[in-house]
């Protein structure tokens, strides 16, 4: 992935940088946030010390009916709430129960959020305490859902809008978000949220979700965590005539003015926040997205989870799998359906790891991987037409038009797809992957769920129960021939939350491939043999906190190895050490 980057960036590295540049230091825990704190008495400040009815407005220090009798008493509580004293499990018990009433999932992603804006960390609490039931409505699928209809269930801003009208003053709009410590930003344009497309400024449902999941499975304080997004317009005709629509009114600005309003965006977070803020670029369409990462590599911390974190827990996955399926890495053949940013970026995680286990050059690992797109089989017959980031993969082949064509020609043992088009792991290739492959592994990655290139049930009932299946957005178990099937979830949600964190407590400045593989590894070695013999590739997310605890050691371990942390001495026990940083939700006691 480096290396297309540095082709981009006329051989630029993330390496190229002057030291001096740096510096290190932590951040004050000012709520009581973090695991290391929680037995330390806080002082609940706003502006001034926060009492009687502004607290119980305040999200950071509100708990509701849980504030003891002392704590009502000194912070002229007396007559504002019920008498009775609830303590957090109590809450977190019947707020789940009222949850679970609702039948309509957005209407559970209303709530949550609703009580994000109320009791910050209640919210967690419930979110870390339930994740396998609550992951899918604060993220993907239900996520895409409250994107398409924000306009209408828009309540009040969780993250800051920056758009066109800002332009020049966006320094200014960045100190209006009442937070100063900024360590994590995720920012996104709307282009292509999901597998939905163009949603504008609707798209601010993506950064706020996936913050609310560093914060949750990865222990990095939400305080901390900013969601932007960049508002140039929509092409999207529905939403331009959409009466509740939020955002600009116009067609999507490109070119000059585009680039203008980014540079300006990262040049001010740089000034605004420092060197070691963690920039998240998110659902950018193709075009941008691979030129924004090479052209911020070099000189922010700048991460594209669409990229590089789908290409680190898709090797994850793959890696785990060959337990089950047998071979090494580099005896496997790749084929995707799909060459866009996903595609194309797991595609040369695989080959960079590939490389360095068999010790020969890229361009002879990415030998084994083929790219199908919406024009067929990526052959060398087409590679002056074709995008830069998809050249890699041009290999000599003569040309095949459908993905049923190329499988056969092909005859690969691992079937990606990333394509964003539901339904197009058809029963005749699901068949045919079968037909040569004892157990074929089969990853539909698209989401939201009606995006996935195949079902759970497809999957195995077409390969006879022989596959091995998992996908982007989760599918209930399934029985076929009186076996029960699992399939596992290929989700982001498990690398990027401790490598925001693994950066985070390293004073990381760069983004290096190493650490991408760093992160991968450590989830791959999260499977254990319980897991393999129900045939899955991925660990439950119910040990989230514990899984991005190790990626986040491995991920710092590597930025001390590369010289790129800043937070020196490192320390003895990176594990114990991340473990010490993340954020908890147990609510603290007030003087």
């Amino acid at each position: 992935m480096e290396s297309t980057m540095k082709e981009m960036r006329d051989g630029a590295s993330v390496l190229d940088m002057d030291p001096n540049s740096t510096v290190g230091g932590g951040v004050e825990d000012v709520y009581g946030e973090d695991r290391a704190t929680e037995d330390q008495l806080v002082t609940p400040w706003t502006i001034s010390v926060a009492s009687g009815y502004s607290l119980l407005r305040d999200p950071h220090h509100n708990k509701g009916l849980a504030f003891t009798e002392k704590e009502r008493d000194a912070h002229y509580f007396r007559g504002l709430l019920p008498p009775v004293v609830l303590n957090q499990q109590l809450q977190e018990k019947k707020f789940m129960n009222s949850i679970r009433q609702y039948q309509v999932p957005l209407q559970k992603y209303m709530a949550l959020m609703e009580l994000q804006e109320r009791n910050e960390r209640l919210f967690y609490k419930l979110l870390i305490d339930n994740v396998e039931e609550l992951l899918p409505v604060v993220y993907t699928p239900t996520v895409g859902e409250a994107c398409q209809k924000y306009g209408s269930i828009f309540r009040r801003p969780q993250g800051l809008y920056i758009s066109l009208k800002e332009k020049g003053k966006i320094l200014e709009v960045l100190k209006n978000w009442p937070e100063r410590s900024i360590q994590v930003i995720v920012v996104t344009d709307g282009e292509r949220i999901l597998g939905l497309g163009d949603l504008g400024c609707q798209g601010m449902g993506i950064p706020v979700g996936k913050l609310s999941l560093y914060a949750a499975l990865g222990g990095v304080r939400p305080s901390a965590c900013l969601p932007v997004t960049i508002d140039v317009g929509t092409n999207n005709e529905k939403l331009l005539k959409d009466e509740f629509y939020i955002g600009l009114r116009q067609r999507r600005a490109t070119g000059e003015e585009y680039a203008e309003l980014l540079q300006e965006f990262m040049s001010a977070v740089k000034q605004n926040y420092g060197e070691k803020v963690l920039i998240q670029f998110e659902d950018f369409a193709n075009h941008n997205a691979f030129e924004l990462l090479a052209k911020y590599g070099t000189t922010h911390l700048v991460f594209n989870d669409d990229i590089q974190g789908t290409a680190a827990v898709v090797l994850a996955g793959i890696v785990s799998a060959l337990k089950l399926i047998g071979g090494t890495l580099a005896e496997h053949t790749f084929l995707f359906l799909g060459a866009g940013e996903a595609g194309t970026g797991i595609a040369e995680l695989i080959a960079l790891e590939m490389s360095k286990q068999v010790k020969a050059p890229l361009e002879e690992t990415r030998k084994k991987i083929w790219l199908v797109d919406s024009k067929g089989l990526i052959v060398s017959s087409r590679k002056d037409s074709l995008q830069h980031f998809k050249k890699p993969w041009a290999h000599e082949h003569e040309p095949v038009h459908s993905l049923l064509d190329a499988v056969k020609a092909i005859k690969p043992t691992v079937l990606i797809g990333s394509s964003g088009v539901g339904r197009t792991f058809t029963k005749e290739i699901i068949e045919a992957m079968a037909s040569f492959n004892e157990k074929p592994l089969i990853l539909a990655l698209s989401n939201p769920t009606s995006q996935s290139e195949c079902t759970a049930e497809e999957a195995y009932t077409w390969s006879e129960g022989r596959a091995i299946f998992a996908s982007g957005s989760p599918f209930d178990p399934f029985e076929y021939n009186g076996k029960v099937f699992v399939p596992g979830q290929s989700n982001n949600a498990y690398i990027f939350p401790g490598l925001g964190l693994g950066l985070v407590i390293s004073g990381a400045i760069r983004v290096h491939d190493d650490m991408l593989l760093a992160a991968s590894e450590a989830l791959a070695k999260q499977v254990t043999e319980e897991i393999y013999e129900k045939g899955l590739i991925y660990p439950p997310l119910s040990n989230i906190r514990k899984i991005s605890a190790s990626i986040a050691a491995n991920v710092a371990g590597k930025a001390y190895e590369l010289g790129l942390a800043t937070r020196l001495p490192r320390p003895q026990n990176l594990v114990k050490y991340a473990e010490s940083c993340m954020y908890t939700p147990i609510y603290r006691s007030y003087r």
